[in-house]
């Protein structure tokens, strides 16, 4: 059984009046702040939306529903430019009468223009946590504030704010960026109160925006070339470094490493540098020579076990290593920890 939900799509306060509406319920306000909790009866959580000047809109959402919900925007005068960040499971898009769905998976975001004849909808699963960050903007009236940029604009970013009307459908998603993550997160945890909330949140979504056109750019360019690590980039490096740490004694190659992962060479790579500033390979040194000064700290295994239990069949090079790090041999560390072992004892 689905649910459906017609919605204005005007402003985002529009939404959750409409929300309401459906739902028979009552909405918060507070300020330029409007807020619904979902009926137990259909799940839990909420949707938020909180409306700025110049036609600028943010909504939050952050729910669970028992039954599959169609979320329908209705024709209009309005058609605005929709940004929208999926944090949690994923859902599909699609213009009314078009076949053609959009699948906006975890940790992507999609850029979302409707028309006259071609509104969205939006396909809401049952029982799968839902949690989105949306930018909403009626471009005719941001328009006044852009207008004097519009011409400096990149020919695509300009396209899509010229098109104040609403005459052509666009449809775009990629993977958002690690930084766009952090602003996200930092917009929806502000703890700051009236006034200075307000303002603090207005800043934040013009840098979230700001963000995202730059990250829309460097889309075009091929993947291998792009400058912005995404989000969904980092998840992958950081199961890189898990993989390091559990199989340290015989942690493969970097283009082993990167396929097991699902990344090229390159960008795991470049993903190493600007996380940790450091290559793989010297990420790779550093963590096994942190886990000999470890495993000379608390087992009793000798110099040479210890080297081999690092993945390094060298003892003189493991010494090398162990010596640039802790200005210190691991003959002699081990000789210090020993002996105040024995003092203590």
């Amino acid at each position: 059984m689905v649910e459906k939900l017609g919605i204005r799509d005007l402003n985002v306060h529009d939404v959750i009046k409409d929300m309401a509406k459906n739902f028979g319920i009552s909405y918060d306000e507070e300020h330029h702040e409007m807020c619904i909790r979902i009926p137990d009866e259909l799940g839990s959580g909420y949707v938020k939306a909180i409306q700025f000047e110049n036609g600028l809109g943010i909504l939050e959402s952050d729910y669970l529903l028992k039954k599959k919900f169609h979320i329908e925007m209705q024709k209009g005068v309005i058609h605005p430019l929709k940004i929208i960040f999926n944090r949690e499971s994923a859902f599909d898009h699609k213009f009314n009468g078009k076949e053609e769905e959009h699948r906006i998976d975890h940790l992507e975001s999609a850029i979302l223009s409707s028309n006259s004849k071609h509104t969205h909808v939006f396909k809401m699963p049952a029982n799968e946590p839902i949690c989105t960050f949306s930018i909403q903007i009626n471009r005719k009236l941001f328009e006044k504030k852009i207008d004097a940029f519009l011409s400096d604009m990149d020919e695509n970013t300009e396209t899509l704010f010229r098109d104040v009307n609403g005459i052509n459908l666009y449809f775009h998603k990629s993977h958002y960026s690690l930084d766009i993550s952090r602003f996200i997160e930092e917009f929806t945890e502000c703890e700051l109160q009236g006034f200075m909330k307000a303002v603090y949140q207005e800043g934040k979504a013009y840098e979230i925006l700001t963000h995202h056109l730059k990250q829309y750019l460097d889309d075009l360019n091929e993947p291998d070339k792009r400058k912005i690590l995404r989000q969904s980039t980092v998840n992958r490096i950081e199961k890189a470094v898990d993989l390091i740490k559990e199989e340290i004694a015989t942690v493969g190659n970097v283009v082993a490493l990167a396929n097991d992962v699902g990344l090229n060479q390159n960008t795991l790579q470049a993903g190493f540098k600007q996380l940790y500033g450091k290559s793989v390979n010297q990420f790779i040194r550093d963590e096994r020579i942190e886990m000999a000064k470890d495993l000379i700290e608390t087992s009793n295994m000798n110099i040479t076990e210890i080297t081999y239990a690092i993945g390094i069949n060298s003892r003189s090079y493991f010494s090398k290593l162990f010596k640039e790090k802790f200005s210190v041999s691991p003959k002699h560390y081990l000789q210090k920890i020993r002996e105040e072992g024995r003092k203590t004892s």
